[in-house]
C-alpha cells in the first residue's frame, strides 16, 4: 500500500471543486441542487477513503497471513 500526496491533492480538489458549485448554486437560488452538489461530493470522498482502507485491511491481511 502505497499513499501519496496525490491522494490529498485529488480530495482537496473535489472539496474546492463542491464548495465553488455549492456558491454558485446558492446564489443563483439553487439550494436543492447546490445541497446535492454537496452530498455527491462526500460520498465521492468517501468512496476513495474506503477504496483505501480496504488495501490497508488487504495489507494487514498479508502480513499476519490471515485467512
Amino acid at each position: 500500500m502505497h499513499i501519496s500526496v496525490d491522494i490529498i491533492f485529488k480530495i482537496a480538489a473535489i472539496g474546492i471543486l463542491v464548495s465553488v458549485l455549492n456558491l454558485v448554486l446558492k446564489h443563483s437560488g439553487r439550494e436543492e441542487q447546490a445541497m446535492m452538489t454537496t452530498l455527491v461530493g462526500i460520498v465521492v470522498v468517501l468512496f476513495m477513503v474506503i477504496q483505501m482502507i480496504s488495501e490497508l485491511f488487504a495489507t494487514v491481511k498479508t502480513m499476519f497471513q490471515l485467512y
